[in-house]
């Protein structure tokens, strides 16, 4: 027979054969260990001797985790450097890497310049598209103004001949 763990009310199954069994709860009262300085010294005591002890282990660690990350350095040094021929492999990947990155370098600078020039050369033709279109419509302008200003003094000039001939006219017949 299994035994199963029930709550008020409640059974819980562990798929085999279960008998249900009713529990009451009794509030728990905590009990208090009869010297308790003893305990807490103890506990004190442990915990400061614990802190000491991470406090001399830590710098030990350290330690030795950067011996060993230096020795496996100082390792991949010498298998990459360890012959002549390893160390004039290593100097042209380096030689190549400096290559291209040069060459990307060209590329973006003149790539850059191009687009540059191209900008200068659009608002350079667009402000002498402007200027030209400006001085067209100016000279268009004085030329429309300078034909209405001869007319009008046509039309003036027509007036005072004709002003001046009528005074002579009367001034003739009044005499």
């Amino acid at each position: 027979m299994a035994t199963t763990t029930t709550t008020p009310g409640r059974a819980k199954s562990t798929g085999r054969k279960t008998t249900t069994r009713k529990t009451t709860r009794r509030p728990t009262t905590r009990r208090r260990p009869a010297n308790t300085n003893v305990s807490t010294e103890k506990t004190g005591i442990a915990l400061v001797s614990e802190l000491a002890e991470r406090a001399a282990l830590v710098p030990v660690g350290a330690t030795l985790l950067a011996r060993d990350n230096l020795v496996s350095s100082v390792r991949d040094l010498s298998t990459r450097y360890g012959t002549r021929a390893s160390i004039e492999r290593e100097l042209k990947r380096y030689e190549r890497r400096g290559s291209t990155a040069r060459n990307r370098f060209e590329r973006q600078v003149r790539r850059t310049r191009t687009s540059f020039e191209r900008q200068l050369r659009q608002r350079r033709n667009k402000a002498q598209r402007t200027v030209r279109q400006n001085r067209r419509r100016f000279e268009t302008e004085v030329r429309s103004v300078r034909k209405d200003l001869e007319k009008q003094s046509g039309i003036v000039g027509a007036r005072v001949e004709k002003l001046v001939s009528e005074a002579q006219g009367l001034i003739s017949s009044s005499s």
